[in-house]
């Protein structure tokens, strides 16, 4: 991985980092000192908010310490499926916040329920990024499984030689 493709990525975590730090302040702000004011149930989905920022904050801090291992070329190792692990959780638990906001939502879409139904299938939709992650994840396990492999390998042949 080069250097520019992982300072351009880095520079887009950063950015959106600094952007769900920027949301969650404001989430924060507004529970302190805007009550709801009966349109909306605007405290749950506040709450909401906060919570999903921290699910994008956790990938991200995820992605960010697995680009450091690709860098490095220690990615195929035992010590990336933290990492994965994380980002997975990190989904589903969006995907979950997502169907919360989808149920606050839903009561006010009595006249029109087909918007409930696409963002449950948003929410759907979510969850399998969460799957295909977890298809990566097995990709990674079998090249970590073929890297030991790999490794037992070449020290018998070194011990042949």
């Amino acid at each position: 991985m080069g250097k520019l493709t992982v300072g351009a990525l880095r520079a887009v975590l950063v950015v959106v980092l600094a952007g769900t730090v920027f949301v969650q302040a404001g989430m924060v702000w507004a529970l302190a000192t805007k009550p709801d004011d009966g349109t909306l149930p605007l405290t749950p989905l506040r709450v909401i908010t906060i919570l999903g920022m921290v699910s994008a904050q956790v990938a991200l801090v995820c992605v960010w310490r697995l680009v450091t291992m690709v860098r490095r070329g220690t990615v195929f190792s035992h010590a990336a499926f933290r990492y994965v692990d994380g980002i997975i959780g990190a989904i589903v638990t969006a995907s979950l916040v997502w169907f919360a906001v989808t149920a606050i939502n839903a009561p006010g879409q009595r006249d029109d329920p087909g918007v409930t139904v696409i963002m449950g299938g948003v929410g759907v939709a979510i969850l399998g990024v969460a799957l295909i992650v977890l298809v990566l994840r097995m990709l990674l396990a079998q090249a970590v499984a073929r890297d030991v492999e790999a490794a037992q390998m070449q020290a018998e042949l070194d011990e042949v030689i």
